[in-house]
């Protein structure tokens, strides 16, 4: 089974050796690559995009607080009139001149509408922010997970070093029980025990370099990094000193913002839904030039020019009984809005809540982790002066390594927990 586990490592750790020498070495820290991500994450352009189109559907909306231009332009061919008694008797052709030609200009602006012009801007410009909130919301997320798949990178990258410090610990008890075999002092049985050990230990870190290299593919994939790069994290962020902040405003929260933003949106609406029982009031002026005059019998081979200008109101009776229907749907989806903003701002507090009780958590988890570390590291050395001395087994010194080791992985995770739950508070609160 040793040989069997030796032999596979070795055939895994060649090819990734020849993966390594294919790629490209390059320390990131996590907000370059935050940087990174903003200028190549497919999500994040999609939405960038959407906020596009939202200003150009703001340009759209405000154009109809500009006035109208109409013109028009026809020819055509006029036959002769037809003229009858109004029994349809004694006709007689009437000679028109058969070209005919049409022109028109005309000018409009909406003076009065009740607001409804307005407020469909005002409309389109919310719009507008919550596409930006969007953007930004997704720019988070983006950067979330990110800071997950980095902080899960730090995690395996400082076990990796635990378990090669060990697998170095573990070569050097071998080489110690081998001499005393030879002396006499041990048995052949605890070498086996020992070489097994160290076999799982080989086979954990190949465990772990396969995870490095899938997690070094997510983040190179987020950032919009070629596959080749092969991301060396800025360890120092595990040991940063991370202060212990109040509890963030809910109210920075990106989902808060939104629902706020919407519930404008409904007001808005319901507005519009008023304004249809206004009257409109329009300035308007034009231009006309017809050809023939068709009035006169026989018709006349003349053009024809007038103008106008002029003030016109226009009201529809119907909505008086229509939009009543409208105003009542359009003022329950206002209160719809403000319920769920509250409903968002109450899960927002509660998730930052228990974010900051976690993260002050971590804390207290860090100090018992290292303290175990110390305890577990004295135990060790005690077992292993024993076992030198022949005042212990060989299974009391494995089980003080495993010891050892578990105390070590699990100080290297609270350390990444720190870090992981500050990100989060800043990521729930809209701040990362």
């Amino acid at each position: 089974m040793a040989l069997f586990m030796t032999l596979c490592i070795s055939v895994v750790s060649a090819q990734t050796e020849m993966k390594i020498g294919k790629s490209q070495n390059h320390a990131l820290s996590i907000d370059e690559l935050f940087r990174l991500a903003d200028e190549n994450n497919r999500n994040i352009r999609v939405f960038s995009t959407a906020v596009q189109e939202a200003e150009a559907s703001v340009k759209t909306a405000k154009n109809a607080l500009l006035p109208s231009i109409d013109a028009s332009l026809s020819l055509s061919y006029n036959s002769n009139g037809l003229i009858t008694d109004r029994n349809f008797s004694n006709s007689f052709s009437a000679p028109i001149p058969h070209f005919g030609n049409n022109f028109s200009l005309e000018v409009s602006q909406v003076v009065f509408a009740g607001g409804a012009i307005r407020n469909t801007v005002k409309i389109a410009g919310l719009q507008q922010q919550i596409a930006t909130l969007n953007a930004e919301r997704k720019r988070q997320e983006v950067h979330f997970l990110i800071t997950g798949y980095y902080l899960e990178l730090c995690k395996l990258k400082n076990q990796l070093q635990v378990f090669e410090s060990n697998i170095a610990q573990t070569q050097k008890v071998l080489e110690n029980m081998r001499m005393r075999v030879g002396e006499g002092t041990a048995l052949q049985n605890d070498i086996t025990r020992y070489e097994l050990q160290l076999q799982n230990l080989d086979y954990t870190k190949i465990q772990l370099q396969n995870s490095i290299a899938l997690l070094n593919s997510q983040l190179t994939t987020a950032a919009g990094l070629p596959q080749s790069v092969i991301i060396v994290p800025d360890t120092t962020i595990v040991r940063a000193n991370l202060k212990n902040d109040p509890i963030p405003d809910p109210t920075t929260a990106l989902a808060v913002q939104i629902a706020e933003t919407t519930g404008k949106i409904a007001v808005h609406t319901e507005k519009i839904s008023r304004a249809e029982r206004l009257p409109q009031i329009v300035l308007f002026a034009g231009d006309y030039l017809n050809s023939p005059v068709t009035i006169e019998i026989p018709a006349l081979n003349k053009n024809f020019n007038y103008w106008t200008v002029g003030i016109g109101i226009k009201y529809s009776l119907g909505n008086l009984y229509k939009s009543g229907a409208k105003i009542r749907a359009s003022r329950l989806a206002t209160r719809r809005a403000n319920e769920e903003k509250a409903v968002i701002e109450e899960q927002v507090s509660l998730a930052l809540d228990d974010a900051f009780v976690h993260y002050k958590e971590a804390f207290t988890l860090l100090k018992t982790k290292e303290k175990s570390i110390e305890l577990a590291t004295r135990n060790y050395h005690v077992i292993a002066y024993r076992y030198e001395n022949d005042l212990a087994l060989i299974t009391d010194l494995l089980d003080a390594a495993s010891q050892k080791l578990d105390a070590e992985l699990q100080a290297v995770n609270a350390r990444i927990n720190i870090v992981y739950n500050y990100y989060k508070l800043k990521y729930i609160s809209g701040t990362l």
